[in-house]
């Protein structure tokens, strides 16, 4: 694949992967590139609070290596990769713990609204 191609696909990616945010609620979800003009090192791919996302629009992904550039750029946000590829739906991988306690915070705030069957 060309490089404009890759550019092209890395482009289309992230802006699908906003749409599905911004479908979703998160209205302030934006490619970074949107905000500056450029995308530079040190910046996520998407813009989401408390998040640091990383997004992969590809048919063989190495999700080690993206979570690991994920991790070495996130500083105190939660990195995460979201990731799909053709005619499949988005896929988004966090760490197994700190999915847990996000989990676990939702939980107990859906026992305290007195839903005892979620």
């Amino acid at each position: 694949m060309s490089k404009i191609n890759s550019k092209r696909k890395g482009k289309n990616g992230e802006l699908g992967f906003v749409n599905l945010c911004k479908k979703h609620g998160w209205d302030k979800a934006r490619r970074s590139v949107q905000f500056n003009g450029q995308h530079e090192e040190g910046q996520p791919d998407i813009y989401l609070p408390y998040l640091w996302t990383e997004v992969k629009r590809v048919e063989k992904l190495n999700l080690s290596k993206a979570m690991a550039q994920a991790k070495a750029e996130c500083g105190d946000k939660i990195p995460i990769v979201a990731h799909r590829k053709n005619h499949e739906k988005w896929l988004v991988t966090i760490d197994a713990e700190k999915f847990l306690e996000m989990y676990g915070e939702w939980y107990s705030g859906e026992v305290m609204k007195g839903d005892k069957d979620v």
